[in-house]
């Protein structure tokens, strides 16, 4: 499952907590930092890069990682992975990875015009997912 920051997140942590539960599934929590391998950087920043993706690995386990772990808390078995990618693909990829049977999102409310620019995640996880996707309000 994708988690981030939101309410909808911790909503959605609690839904697949409790269907993994039900299910006597194991869950994944996943937060995925985007990234490009595409950006164009000066010499400088290129040598400093490694480092700031290591710092934001970090910070994506205290900050939203953690939090995630402490709802699940002793009632089922989980694991939990932060990468830098696109974060609809990477969830795909790390579904297949770990052969799940459901990935559970919350909607993040992202703006009217950013979602008309970019999409929105939940919405590409539905269209390129290979198994279902609950989208949690």
């Amino acid at each position: 499952m994708g988690v981030d920051c939101s309410d909808s997140a911790r909503r959605a942590v609690v839904f697949a907590r409790d269907l993994a539960v039900a299910t006597d599934a194991e869950l994944v929590l996943a937060h995925v930092i985007p990234w490009s391998p595409y950006s164009f950087n000066t010499p400088e920043e290129n040598e400093v890069r490694h480092r700031r993706r290591q710092e934001e690995l970090a910070a994506a386990r205290e900050q939203v990682l953690e939090p995630a772990a402490a709802i699940v808390g002793d009632t089922v078995a989980f694991s939990t992975v932060a990468r830098h990618g696109d974060r609809a693909q990477l969830l795909c990829s790390l579904a297949r990875e770990h052969d799940a049977t459901h990935i559970a999102v919350g909607r993040t409310g992202e703006s009217r015009l950013r979602r008309a620019l970019f999409g929105s995640v939940p919405s590409e996880l539905t269209q390129i997912s290979g198994v279902p996707v609950t989208v949690v309000p």
